[in-house]
Order: C-alpha cells, then structure tokens, then sequence
C-alpha cells in the first residue's frame, strides 16, 4: 500500500507541475504589471482589469490542482482551493479599486470611475463578471458544505455583487434595457437579471451569517444594505412594487436589528 501511495503522489506531483509552473508564470506576470504601473500610471484602470482576469485564470490553475489531487490521490488538495479562495480576493480588489466598493450608493458616486474604462465593451464586462462568478462558485464546490470557510464566502461573494453591480455602466444600461433595438438589449437584460439576484443572494447570506454564525450587527447593516442597493435596482427599472416589497423588508430587518442591539445592551 505504501508503495502505492507513493506512486500516486509522485503521478500527482508529475501531471500537476505543469500547472503550478503556469501559476508561477502568471504571478510573475502579475509583478511584472504592478511594477509598471509604479514607473507609468497610464491606463491604471485597464492594467488592472487585466490583472483581475489573470487572478481569474490563476484561480482556475489551482481548481485544475485540486481536481487532479482527487483523481489521482483521492482527497481533494485544501493548500490549492486556499491558493485559489485567496486568488479570488485579489480578482475581487483589483476590480474594487477600479470600480469602488460602494453598495447601496447613487450611480453619481461611482460614476468617474466607470469614465477610466468606458472603452470596455459592455460584451467584456459580462463575461469578465460571469466568469469570476463561476470560479467562486467552483472554489467552494470543492471545499464542500463542511469547509471552515463557509462564512467568509458571504463576504467574498458579497463583494463579488458588488464589484458586478458597479461594473455595469447604469446610465447606458437602463437605456439599452429598454430598447429592445439596441445592439446592448440582451446582454443588458441578462446582466441586470444577474445583477439583481446576486444582490438578494448577498442581503440573504449576511442575514444568515448573523442568524446563525456571528450575531455581529454590522453583518446585519451589510444585509440591509444589499436589500436598499437591489431596490435601487428596481427603482431604475420602474419596478415599482418590488422596490417596495423590498423596502418593507429592509424595515423589518432593521427593527430586528434594533431589538437585538437592544436586548443585548440590556443584558
């Protein structure tokens, strides 16, 4: 048995090489960027979209590790998925210092922002967006339901909605997604479609990281958040009586917090 183990660890560390090299490949890349961007400060914003779809592509290298850790060895490779979470981090700031962190803000707030990659196809952003999506979706696929890291995946996919819903110029969009001649319809539609789910899934997912794991109120403030930034959404659209269902919501949840913060002070 021994001899078998050995066997297959050393197939893992042969079929795997190659993809830990294209890792490597791809941080050396990633330094060779951030240092001209140090000497050359032109195009920061689009250097760094560039750098987010590398942490994209590093994240799938490591994915590609782990399956074969399971193919190969049985056990799924925690270090490569923990290499890859972390990866998603970095994808996740790049695109929050391009497009700010804010969640429940006006487009006015964050709309400079968007000018220093107004060139970027609304095409490109879509599938930038959806393919960041897939690999947080695919790095806690491979943690499974038991991982430690549970809840901090609320906050990465939080801030995943978040750096979705401000990528998204809302300005052209809200025109596009009612004209059904424009060459942006369809791709507007299924972008505002994702937008809005990913906003309810994050208000969901911190309301029930406080239910049921931390009990922290600003975990509760960032719920009620993402509820008054999806509202926003259905304001735009003129959806009027789901920005209100929402709103009554976002109510409730507040005079749940309070009582709490109540019953707390009170002990």
């Amino acid at each position: 048995m021994a001899k078998i183990a050995a066997e297959s660890r050393e197939l893992f560390n042969a079929k795997s090489k190659p993809f830990r090299d294209l890792v490597q490949k791809s941080l050396d890349k990633e330094k060779s960027i951030l240092n001209l961007m140090k000497s050359d400060n032109s195009g920061i914003a689009y250097k760094k979209l560039l750098l987010t779809e590398e942490m994209i592509y590093i994240t799938t290298l490591y994915l590609t590790i782990n399956n074969l850790s399971v193919e190969i060895l049985g056990p799924k490779n925690t270090d490569a998925l923990n290499e890859g979470r972390k990866t998603l981090y970095k994808a996740i700031i790049y695109l929050e210092e391009i497009v700010t962190n804010l969640i429940d803000a006006p487009f006015s707030e964050y709309e400079d922002n968007l000018k220093e990659i107004q060139n970027i196809p609304l095409s490109k952003r879509y599938l930038v967006v959806r393919k960041l999506g897939l690999a947080i979706d695919l790095i806690l696929e491979g943690f499974g339901d038991n991982t430690k890291w549970k809840w901090s995946f609320t906050e990465l996919k939080g801030r995943f909605a978040t750096v979705a819903k401000n990528f998204l110029d809302l300005k052209v969009a809200m025109q596009d997604h009612f004209n059904p001649r424009s060459a942006d319809y369809d791709t507007t539609v299924l972008y505002v479609r994702l937008i809005k789910r990913l906003l309810n899934e994050s208000a969901d997912g911190y309301r029930e990281r406080y239910e049921l794991s931390t009990r922290r109120i600003d975990d509760m403030r960032l719920a009620i958040q993402y509820l008054l930034a999806l509202r926003r959404i259905h304001l735009l659209l003129n959806e009027k009586d789901e920005a209100e269902d929402i709103k009554k919501k976002a109510i409730v949840w507040k005079e749940k917090m309070e009582a709490d913060q109540k019953k707390g002070t009170s002990k």
